[in-house]
């Protein structure tokens, strides 16, 4: 039993929780993930005709001073997360 559970421990310690940005823009909202152990993330343009793109990207460690100088601001994964199962709208 106690071999069990130290296994458990270790796979959520190993979970990796990831940072997430929003900048909003006239016609469309960016939104964006980020690991930041191995700065693989995805980038969601979400246009105003409710179509995603999605694209997956590599950053760089200088990937925060990049969004905060072209304004984003903290984002959550609900928002995202809805826009990758289609389910919210673009307002």
């Amino acid at each position: 039993m106690q071999k069990q559970y130290q296994y458990y421990y270790f796979c959520i310690m190993a979970q990796t929780i990831f940072e997430y940005f929003k900048k909003e823009l006239d016609d469309a909202i960016i939104l964006v993930r980020i690991n930041p152990n191995s700065y693989e993330g995805i980038e969601l343009i979400v246009l105003k005709n409710n179509q995603v793109k999605k694209t997956d990207r590599l950053f760089n460690k200088s990937i925060y001073e990049d969004l905060e100088y072209d304004g984003f601001l903290k984002g959550n994964t609900l928002e995202i997360n809805l826009h990758l199962q289609g389910i919210s709208e673009h307002k």
